[in-house]
């Protein structure tokens, strides 16, 4: 801001009687702020880092030397602006840790001996007390259940889909959604010690402890400066003309360095928002342009992330559809987590559902309604059992499915099975990064080996890590010794490894909050064939900007060769590097775009539809 005053202020003064008087606010100004830039310079050769802007002062110092004041604030705005660019990005980061922070917990219902309630703050609730978590409210604390029986949904927790019943006795961590009745917890752990500060821990540790990454301007800056000053120096040495030394470095300020990388960064971030992934920062792209291995989330990433039926068992005389009618129909009166996974089936096979006057709910158990005439029950194996009066089998399920049972007119009349389907794509997306050069592609999931297992066959996924707790999948991420790694979750459970990782993605659309605030980018779409586009993207975002610096520094060391012979004055020679400026710039927006057969790929699939591949 301070930089965009000063020019505004000379260029207002230039058009007055006190003219001369802008040409020294600007070259003060600009001495100044070159000193400010050397000082930092100086502190962070002291940490051993060379960057780009030990050239930006040169160029400064030596614009003003021959006059070209105007040439130097430009080349201060544009220190200062990524400067600021810089700072943002950090205090983002810290405001986001801040948010995850925030979204904790922060009241719990304390059960007073009368039987009330009353509202204090988590870090009242001390180990021993009863706390009541009211229907679909996050449990605050870890607990024991004293009710007899809860339903709690622990996917963004643990990664498993399906819905968790915990009985009187048992452990219920907090984090997890309860489901449509409230129970009591009696507290076991303080919630500074419960699961989910434990999360935000391991999300603030891993933060802290990756490495910042070198800009890529800063990794070319040290060569160009060398040739730079070689040529400047040799110009002045053979002249014998301290002029020629300037005029050298007049055209060899370090504008395709410190334009052209940001402007193709910016471009590639705002062509990969069109395609529905959010890329925090531009040292995401260049991660992505150097990653050899991703490590996937089981659960909601490469699955659907909710229960869908795989099969209707009818041994009887009613049909498939015609039992996943009734007990459709029936689930219209339950609260249950699955009741809207058994309506969803039911829908979607085109299936018109009855209503009912008389519907009654067991809570955790099962529903009885009364459907055109029939008495329906469906829920529990134990309850159709007490309903029929007599033990039912047990329906044949494989690894990671679950069953519903069904009776009508108080006898058995099947189940109807769910599982946590691979989404349709995800295979292409699996073979779509193995074909850009990923050595090594890991599954990591909260769900016992055998469901793993049947996914990663499916996916050909050969590595994979099951039964994992936060803390072990952050320890999987950090073991990969293939760099960068990319990390691809949606649950709280998550965040912490995406934290962890060099480049962590989070299935925003459906995700929790938690994980996107972890994570460098962020899905909109519930389409995981985004995860193999937006490395596509960061990949052709990096070539683009390579190419416009290398244009930009072949450009500019043609004219400190045609600098060194002394035909190009200072002053033409600002407006040619004010060219190579333009021309770098322009190369790079073609980040904005991609390649022609990537343009031709979108033209053939539209973003909205995502590519289906058979499994």
């Amino acid at each position: 801001m301070a930089t965009l005053l000063v020019a505004a202020v000379a260029g207002v003064l230039t058009a007055t009687p006190w003219s001369s008087i802008s040409l020294w606010l600007l070259a003060g100004f600009a001495v100044l702020m070159a000193a400010r830039s050397a000082w930092a310079m100086v502190r962070e050769l002291r940490r051993g880092t060379f960057g780009v802007d030990i050239l930006a002062v040169t160029a400064i110092v030596a614009s003003v030397v021959v006059g070209e004041y105007w040439a130097a604030i430009v080349i201060v705005l544009m220190l200062t602006g990524g400067e600021a660019l810089e700072d943002y990005a950090a205090n983002r980061a810290k405001r986001d840790l801040t948010a995850l922070l925030s979204r904790a917990p922060q009241l719990g219902h304390r059960l007073l001996a009368d039987g009330s309630t009353e509202d204090v703050p988590i870090e009242a609730v001390v180990p021993g007390d009863r706390v009541v978590v009211r229907a679909n409210e996050v449990v605050p604390v870890d607990g024991t259940l004293v009710s007899e029986v809860g339903v709690f949904d622990e996917s963004s927790l643990t990664g498993e889909s399906l819905p968790v019943e915990r009985s009187a006795g048992q452990e219920v961590l907090s984090g997890g959604a309860n489901g449509q009745a409230a129970v009591v917890l009696l507290v076991k752990r303080a919630a500074k010690d419960s699961q989910y500060q434990q999360i935000v821990s391991l999300v603030e540790s891993a933060a802290a402890s990756t490495s910042p990454m070198v800009r890529l301007a800063d990794r070319i800056a040290l060569p160009f400066t060398a040739v730079a000053f070689v040529i400047a120096g040799v110009a002045w040495l053979v002249s014998g003309d301290p002029v020629r030394f300037a005029e050298v470095l007049v055209v060899a300020t370090p504008c395709p360095l410190i334009i052209a990388a940001p402007v193709a960064f910016m471009a590639g971030m705002s062509r990969s928002a069109r395609e529905g992934a959010i890329v925090k920062s531009s040292a995401t792209l260049e991660k992505f342009h150097r990653a050899q291995a991703f490590a996937f989330d089981k659960t909601g990433t490469l699955t659907q992330g909710e229960p869908s039926l795989v099969e209707v068992l009818a041994p009887g005389a009613i049909e498939p559809d015609e039992l996943l009618r009734l007990a459709a129909s029936a689930e219209q009166f339950s609260a249950h987590v699955l009741a809207a996974a058994v309506i969803k089936a039911a829908t979607g096979r085109g299936l018109v559902l009855a209503g009912s006057m008389d519907a009654e709910e067991s809570t955790a158990n099962g529903v009885t309604a009364n459907i055109d005439g029939h008495t329906v029950v469906v829920g529990k194996r134990s309850f159709i059992s007490a309903t029929v009066g007599q033990e039912i089998d047990r329906a044949l399920l494989d690894s990671g499915e679950l069953a519903v049972y069904v009776a009508v007119d108080g006898a058995s009349a099947g189940s109807l099975v769910f599982r946590d389907e691979v989404r349709s794509n995800a295979r292409a997306t699996v073979d779509s990064l193995r074909a850009q050069g990923i050595r090594r592609i890991v599954m990591l999931t909260g769900d016992d080996r055998p469901t793993a297992e049947h996914v990663a066959t499916a996916l050909d996924i050969d590595d994979v890590r099951a039964n994992c707790l936060p803390v072990d999948k952050v320890n999987a991420v950090t073991a990969i010794t293939e760099r960068p790694v990319v990390m691809v979750g949606d649950g709280v459970n998550d965040a912490p490894v995406l934290a962890a990782a060099d480049v962590g993605i989070a299935m925003g659309a459906r995700g929790s909050t938690a994980a996107s605030e972890s994570a460098d980018v962020v899905i909109l779409r519930d389409d995981i064939s985004r995860v193999a586009r937006a490395l596509t993207v960061g990949r052709e975002t990096v070539n683009v900007a390579l190419q416009s610096i290398w244009v930009g520094i072949g450009l500019s060391v043609g004219l400190m060769i045609i600098a060194a012979f002394g035909v190009l004055p200072a002053l033409i020679g600002a407006w040619l590097q004010e060219g190579v400026d333009v021309v770098s710039i322009l190369w790079a927006l073609r980040a904005a775009t991609g390649s022609k057969e990537d343009q031709a790929h979108l033209v053939a699939r539209p973003a909205e539809a995502p590519p289906v591949a058979v499994i």
